[in-house]
């Protein structure tokens, strides 16, 4: 879920000092312990059980212009380190550049509805009404107004004389956020512990024998971009294609799907590269969950982030389009005898990742949607909202594995509802997970490392980014309606790109072209040895439900063949309420 949450936590949610994508349900509950006064409310109450102390709204409005702490926060100023303070006044300040009309589109998704009705739990009106509606008034007034979309001019806005924050409830919210962050870090660092274990005993490759698969390769292509129609649905897409020039004939394809709100100029370094090494490559765009829907979605030519029919018709889309290279192939002479349909891989980011687990033979599971999304309203997986949407389409078996698919990619995929354990397992195929440890919009715990246990393919990976996000392998494209800033993106995304690059073709060359010469670029040795501490990465063949179980209880890991188990890793927690940076 790319660009929807990249313009959120840029904009609507962000700012200057971006507010991570994590924190978009946090936002007006943190900006409602935190701000000041105009033609809406003049004092937030703060209750806990039977205690409740209010504070002026002009007070944090002075503390946040000023950094002046008058007598009416003295009393909670007491309680908070310098650092906490400079960091709440930081948030104050922030200011997010986005339109009212933007925000107004969002909060009318059934996505925004379902953050708002969590939020109007936590922040109410002074009569102790939800603060649904007025939360949503609020931002899209501040939104409005010269003075911007910042905590304080939210709090002005709000539509009623006071705020009433729950803090007993707030804090339980925040507890279960932090515990999901110290059971996922302390999970990424048995991870960490278990490929190194497995890495030492490993042969390394040489270094005057060792290959560069994230450098270039020495093929030229040509690239052509065709308009399709599918010719059973009423749809139409566009589609690049690069075609290698000089390179053995006939060549594999590798078709690159983009996520929610990218677009197929979003991995062209991705399909160069391959190109460079002989595979064709074919990068489809989706309508109806690329750049272009945002746009709609901001000037209110579409109402959803992303309609539910993108389940289907994302899979389908592939499916046409490896139909029309399959007639391309015997009907024009520029293509006959260029393409191996037969030897086909799939790589996709976010939900072109749910599209590549999808064509690699895992089916929509309802049943376990219908489980996951009683908690809709609970979780702090983001991506659960785009995947209960599914819920909607019609009740029936949707299987889109494709034979001539041999090899599938899942960066940052969002699959633990949509697929399920029943449902992920039936995938036989080569498969590789990658993801961020940072990622906040499909988080690595519950999105990629759990799913991963549930495989069955006896060729299986588990890559792991220590500090990427959602956002790292992503170019930026002409066509995005935003551009998130480095914050948002997380540390080197060149390299993160490198990384995708070089075991994208290793994982291709090894499993379509059979080139044993390659499986060592997928080892967890190889992966340690060109690991930066920046972007840290780890790669895993096999992880048991019990050594997952083990890790996220912050347990070292332990097994017959590894070196003896390190110290548990101590991770600092987050306060039960952060300020937002």
């Amino acid at each position: 879920m790319n660009s929807l949450f990249r313009s959120l936590s840029t904009a609507a949610l962000g700012t200057r000092r971006s507010i991570a994508p994590q924190y978009l349900g946090l936002f007006a509950f943190t900006a409602v312990c935190t701000a000041a006064p105009a033609l809406g409310a003049e004092r937030i109450y703060v209750t806990y059980g039977p205690l409740e102390e209010s504070v002026p709204i002009e007070s944090l409005a002075l503390f946040a212009k000023e950094g002046i702490i008058d007598s009416n926060l003295d009393g909670f100023a007491q309680y908070a380190e310098k650092a906490q303070l400079a960091e709440i006044r930081s948030a104050l300040q922030a200011k997010a550049d986005i339109s009212e009309v933007t925000i107004a589109q969002f909060l009318y998704t059934p996505q925004g509805e379902v953050l708002l009705r969590r939020l109007g739990r936590l922040i109410q009106t002074k009569a102790r009404q939800p603060g649904f509606y007025a939360i949503r008034a609020a931002l899209i007034l501040a939104a409005s107004d010269p003075e911007g979309l910042t905590i304080v001019n939210v709090l002005r806005k709000f539509p009623t004389y006071g705020i009433r924050i729950d803090i007993a409830r707030g804090l339980a919210i925040a507890n279960e956020l932090t515990s999901l962050i110290n059971r996922s870090n302390q999970t990424i660092a048995g991870i960490a512990q278990l490929s190194e274990a497995q890495a030492a005993l490993e042969p390394t490759i040489p270094p005057a024998l060792r290959l560069q698969p994230q450098l270039p390769g020495p093929y030229t292509w040509k690239k052509s971009s065709v308009t399709l129609t599918s010719p059973n649905r009423d749809r139409t897409f566009d589609m690049d294609i690069y075609l290698p020039q000089g390179s053995p004939q006939p060549a594999p394809v590798v078709v690159i799907s983009h996520g929610v709100g990218s677009d197929r100029l979003s991995f062209e370094y991705l399909a160069k590269h391959l190109a460079s090494y002989g595979f064709a490559v074919a990068v489809p765009e989706h309508p109806g969950s690329n750049a272009q829907q945002i746009q709609d979605l901001i000037t209110g030519r579409a109402n959803e982030v992303v309609e539910p029919a993108e389940f289907v018709n994302r899979p389908l889309d592939i499916k046409d389009l490896l139909d029309y290279l399959t007639k391309l192939s015997t009907t024009d002479p520029a293509y006959q005898g260029q393409l191996d349909l037969e030897r086909v891989g799939v790589i996709g980011q976010s939900f072109g990742g749910y599209t590549a687990l999808a064509l690699a033979g895992a089916g929509i599971n309802f049943a376990q949607l219908d489980k996951d999304c009683q908690l809709e309203n609970e979780t702090w997986n983001l991506s659960l909202l785009l995947q209960c949407r599914a819920r909607s389409l019609e009740r029936k078996q949707y299987n889109f594995g494709d034979p001539r698919i041999k090899a599938a990619i899942a960066v940052n995929p969002v699959a633990s509802s949509i697929f399920g354990e029943t449902n992920l397992s039936k995938i036989q195929i080569p498969v590789m997970l990658i993801a961020g440890s940072a990622d906040t919009v499909a988080p690595a715990l519950l999105e990629q490392i759990q799913p991963f246990t549930w495989l069955t393919s006896l060729n299986k990976y588990l890559v792991v980014m220590n500090n990427g996000t959602h956002f790292s392998t992503i170019e930026d494209s002409p066509q995005s309606v935003f551009l998130p800033p480095p914050q948002v993106i997380g540390p080197e995304p060149a390299l993160a790109r490198r990384y995708l690059s070089g075991l994208s073709l290793a994982f291709m060359e090894s499993y379509l072209n059979n080139k044993s010469n390659f499986r060592p670029y997928l080892d967890p040795s190889y992966a340690l040895s060109i690991s930066r501490d920046t972007l840290g990465l780890r790669i895993l063949r096999s992880l048991t439900p019990q050594q997952l179980q083990q890790f996220s209880s912050g347990l070292p890991p332990r097994s017959p063949a590894s070196p003896p188990a390190l110290a548990p890793v101590s991770l600092p927690s987050p306060p039960p309420i952060a300020p937002v940076r």
